[in-house]
């Protein structure tokens, strides 16, 4: 064989191979989701102590509005639900690294989403690895207070005096502690959860509490009897976003995944499944 047929072989094979290359690629997008369709389950990371939105309920299993939207976007891809529920470590960061794209050091995870996510673009670019996308609700940080001890709350300098709840460790926590110099740190007093502070406001203990809504509309949905003197009212204060939009989460590479669960979700929406679920949970679904 010439040296000149050697050469136009060689080119014959690396071009020949080159049509293919595309359709290999395509097949190790979908390789992800072909795999989750074939096991038959979803695998959902939630966080176990996230109420109203998950949480371990004694005797096993978990309840919440994440996992009734978990269990909806399995069932409307033709899936079983499977949950891995876990505690939230030191922050987001962790959490993505340990529940999406590379698993737990103790040998758990990742799951095939991960719900409850902030859709934010700092943490977007700092957690490259992991896709966040599809927004399901927007979170938003009110005042729940007892209109008779507050009728009405204009800046957080009405709240002087009045005996206040908020959840420890939060943002929150510090916005209404720092105000002012700390105005308002005499008042504040630190319940484990923000359910817990909410139940403060029923029960008397406090005139209000600095929570999410949704924390505030799932306390209240469940009170006996139902209470009618507690008012909702934003309350910006320095370093508490006016809300946020809440979304899943994948490893970044498997596209085909996300598609599929975006497609579900759309689906949910457009349905009115989406706006059910948060009806019986007792909670508003605000637009992302």
């Amino acid at each position: 064989m010439s040296r000149h047929t050697l050469q136009l072989k060689r080119r014959q094979v690396l071009f020949g191979l080159l049509p293919l290359w595309p359709a290999a690629h395509a097949q190790a997008e979908l390789a992800d989701l072909d795999r989750v369709r074939a096991r038959g389950t979803l695998k959902v990371a939630l966080y176990k102590d996230n109420a109203p939105f998950s949480g371990n309920v004694p005797g096993g299993g978990m309840q919440g509005l994440d996992v009734a939207i978990a269990a909806a976007l399995a069932r409307e891809m033709g899936l079983q639900l499977a949950l891995l529920s876990f505690d939230a470590d030191e922050n987001m960061n962790d959490d993505l690294r340990n529940m999406v794209w590379r698993g737990h050091y103790l040998g758990y995870g990742p799951a095939d989403v991960m719900l409850h996510v902030p859709v934010d673009k700092y943490l977007m670019q700092e957690n490259r690895q992991a896709l966040i996308f599809a927004p399901y609700m927007r979170e938003q940080v009110v005042l729940a207070h007892d209109v008779r001890r507050v009728p009405e709350v204009r800046a957080a300098e009405d709240l002087k005096g009045l005996p206040l709840a908020v959840e420890r460790g939060t943002g929150a926590a510090s916005a209404l502690m720092g105000h002012g110099g700390g105005l308002l740190r005499a008042d504040v007093h630190l319940y484990p959860s923000g359910p817990e502070a909410v139940k403060a406001v029923l029960e008397g203990k406090a005139a209000a509490a600095y929570v999410t809504r949704a924390q505030a509309e799932s306390v209240l949905s469940k009170a006996e009897p139902k209470p009618g003197d507690i008012r909702l009212t934003p309350l910006q204060l320095r370093g508490v976003p006016d809300g946020w939009p809440i979304g899943l989460a994948i490893k970044a590479e498997n596209r085909k995944l996300g598609e599929a669960l975006e497609t579900a979700l759309q689906s949910l929406r457009s349905k009115g499944e989406l706006l059910a679920i948060f009806q019986q949970q007792g909670l508003t679904l605000t637009a992302p």
